[in-house]
């Protein structure tokens, strides 16, 4: 049984100081800077943090117990069925505008309520992706506001494929989807299974896909690896195509926007700090 390393942090001190309101989006959004495996976020008063060495782990409490001087964190080791029986227990199907996400034991309660929605589903695990983060979200609903009959379509950082499934499942006639993480593309080639859905899936960066340009690029990454890739993302688009970009927070919009200066947004969506926005070259028609 594989024990992983994870930090705990008490979010309850954070979100009782009176000028902190932000600071869990602000702690989420430090995370970024490490290599960090799975958060769990059930209980709304403590996050755990698991990440995939104990290194990293011990990097990770050293540099935000400084930055977060407030934040009670301690580094543990945890089983591995400990955290996962726990997080999926608690997991429940979500909806999404048409769309509902749901994890493999709570398909039918959502869908028998909304029986002409889409379901996709995820089974919980290391790759991002179950809908229950604001980023997700606004991405799938973006979505929904593009006709995806027959295009071509890039999911760059994949993680558990949720978006890759959802762009498939509304038409989109070839979907490749990309991450540089191996634990990310094995948990969504089990959900691309699971949804019977056709999907090429690649362990490769940005850098190196060559099945370009395509109609939709959807790049669900943080603010500082959109800003960095930018250039790239841009040139993967088609002509008349669109980029749906996210994971990146209001105080860090107006620099990922200026990143992509070529574009133009057509579409803005914001829950919480997290905003998602649909650009396309200046003068393009879809």
């Amino acid at each position: 049984m594989r024990t992983w390393p994870a930090i705990d942090a008490e979010m309850r001190r954070l979100t009782a100081a009176a000028d902190d309101s932000g600071q869990p989006d602000l702690f989420q959004a430090a995370l970024t800077d490490y290599d960090v495996a799975a958060i769990d976020e059930t209980d709304g008063s403590r996050w755990r943090v698991f990440f995939h060495t104990a290194d990293e782990r011990d990097r990770a409490l050293a540099l935000l117990a400084g930055a977060f001087p407030d934040l009670p964190l301690a580094g543990i080791d945890v089983p591995d069925e400990d955290w996962a029986a726990r997080s999926q227990a608690e997991l429940r199907a979500i909806q999404i505008g048409d769309i509902i996400v749901a994890p493999p034991w709570d398909i039918d309660r959502l869908k028998a309520a909304a029986p002409a929605t889409m379901t996709i589903v995820i089974q919980p695990s290391m790759g991002f992706g179950t809908g229950h983060h604001a980023t997700t979200r606004l991405c799938l609903a973006a979505l929904q506001q593009i006709d995806l009959s027959n295009r071509t379509v890039l999911d760059v950082g994949t993680g558990s494929g949720v978006l890759a499934i959802a762009a498939r499942l509304r038409g989109a006639g070839q979907v490749l989807a990309i991450d540089d993480d191996p634990d990310a593309i094995e948990s969504a080639r089990e959900n691309v299974g699971l949804n019977d859905v056709q999907i090429d899936l690649e362990v490769t960066g940005i850098e190196r896909v060559t099945h370009a340009p395509v109609d939709l690029v959807m790049a669900n990454l943080t603010g500082g690896l959109l800003m960095h890739a930018a250039e790239r993302l841009q040139q993967l688009v088609a002509a008349t195509g669109r980029l749906v970009i996210s994971g990146f927070m209001q105080t860090e919009e107006t620099d990922v926007l200026d990143a992509f200066r070529r574009f133009s947004v057509i579409d803005r969506r914001q829950e919480d700090e997290w905003v998602c926005a649909t650009l396309q070259r200046p003068g393009a028609f879809v």
